[in-house]
C-alpha cells in the first residue's frame, strides 16, 4: 500500500486551519464591539495573528512540498522554520500590543457591556481552537512538519488564554471590578509573549541544525529493536530535517570480507528498516566501514572464518554513543 502524501495532508490540514482562524475572528471582533472588553481584545487580536500566520504557513508548506531542484539539492523543507520564526515574532508582537493597551486603559478606562455575550464567544472560540490545535499538533508529529506543531501549539495556547480570560469575565460580572479586565489582559499578554519567544527559539533551532534528542531516541530504539547481525556498529549518527523530510549521515561496520555488492545491499536493508516505518521521506547517506580486529569482541557473527578474538558482548547501541565519530569497542 503507498504511503499518504505527507505535503498533500499538511497543506489541506493547513488551509482548514485557516479558514475557521477568519471565521473565528469575526466572531471575537464581534464580541469586542458588543462588550469593549481589553481581555476580550486579547483574543481578537491574537485571531488576526492567527490568520497572518497561517496563512504565511500555508505558503511556507506549498514551499516545502516543491521537489528538489539544482538550486536547492536539499529540497525546499528549511522554509518551514522560517515559518515558525515567523509565527512567534508575530505573537510576540501581539502580546506587547495587548499589554500596551491594557495599561492605557488604566488611565482611560470605558465601560464594559453585555458580557454574556462575550462569555458565550470566548468559551465556544476557546473549544474549536484547542480542538483545532490538537489535531494540529498531531498532524504535526505524524508528518514531522514544524510548521503544523507550530500552529498547533499556538492554537492550544491560545484556548488556555481564552480559559483564563472567561474566568475573569465571570469574575468581572459578579464583583463589578470592571479594573479586571485590563488585568487579566497583562497576564495573558506575558503569556502570549512566552509562546511567541518559544516558537521563534525552536525555529532557530532547527535552522541550525541542532539536534533532535528525540528524535534521534527514537531512531535508535527502532534499529536496534530491527538489528540484524552483519550490523556490527553504527556510529557518527546525525539527522538533519527539512520541513517534513529527514536527512541521515552515518557509518556502518560490516565484515571486512564483504563484497562490494553485500555491503551495498547490508546498507540498503539499514535503510529499508526506517523507511519502512517513518510516515514521512527519509534520505540517507550511509558509509560502509570494514571492520577492525578490535571489533571482534563486540562482533556476533558465529561463522566468522577470520576472527582474531572471542566475541565478549554486543555494544547496546545509545543516543550518546551512535553520535560519536568513532567505531566502539570494549
Amino acid at each position: 500500500m503507498a504511503k499518504p502524501n505527507p505535503s498533500q495532508a499538511t497543506y489541506r490540514i493547513q488551509f482548514i486551519a485557516v479558514v475557521v482562524g477568519v471565521l473565528l475572528l469575526a466572531a471575537r471582533f464581534a464580541a469586542y464591539l458588543f462588550t469593549h472588553s481589553n481581555a476580550i481584545l486579547t483574543d481578537a487580536l491574537e485571531s488576526i495573528v492567527n490568520i497572518v500566520a497561517g496563512v504565511f504557513a500555508l505558503y511556507s508548506l506549498y514551499l516545502s512540498s516543491k521537489p528538489k531542484d539544482y538550486d536547492h539539492p536539499y529540497g525546499h523543507g528549511k522554509v518551514e522554520f522560517i515559518s515558525a520564526g515567523f509565527e512567534g515574532i508575530l505573537i510576540t508582537l501581539a502580546g506587547i500590543m495587548i499589554i500596551g493597551k491594557s495599561i492605557f486603559s488604566f488611565f482611560q478606562p470605558r465601560p464594559l457591556e453585555h458580557l454574556d455575550t462575550g462569555l458565550m464567544v470566548i468559551a465556544l472560540s476557546g473549544v474549536v481552537n484547542y480542538g483545532l490545535g490538537f489535531i494540529l499538533v498531531s498532524a504535526g508529529n505524524k508528518y514531522q512538519s514544524l510548521t503544523l506543531r507550530a500552529d498547533g501549539e499556538h492554537l492550544k495556547s491560545d484556548a488556555y488564554s481564552s480559559l483564563g480570560i472567561l474566568i475573569g469575565l465571570v469574575l468581572i460580572i459578579f464583583t463589578g471590578l470592571n479594573w479586571l479586565d485590563n488585568v487579566i489582559a497583562i497576564v495573558f499578554g506575558c503569556i502570549i509573549i512566552y509562546t511567541g519567544i518559544k516558537l521563534a527559539r525552536r525555529s532557530v533551532a532547527g535552522i541550525m541544525d541542532e539536534a533532535d534528542e528525540q528524535l534521534i531516541s527514537e531512531l535508535v530504539q527502532h534499529l536496534k529493536a530491527h538489528r540484524k547481525t552483519e550490523w556490527i556498529d553504527i556510529h557518527n549518527l546525525r539527522i538533519i530535517q527539512f520541513g517534513n523530510k529527514l536527512h541521515i549521515d552515518c557509518h556502518v561496520t560490516l565484515p571486512w570480507y564483504y563484497t562490494l555488492r553485500e555491503s551495498h545491499q547490508a546498507i540498503e536493508e539499514v535503510a529499508a528498516v526506517i523507511n519502512d516505518t517513518y510516515t514521512y521521506p527519509v534520505e540517507f547517506f550511509i558509509h560502509g566501514d570494514p571492520c577492525i580486529p578490535e571489533c571482534c569482541k563486540i562482533c556476533s557473527i558465529s561463522d566468522c572464518k577470520v576472527r582474531q578474538d572471542a566475541f565478549t558482548g554486543k555494544i547496546e547501541w545509545t543516543v550518546s554513543n551512535v553520535r560519536q565519530n568513532k567505531k566502539h569497542g570494549l
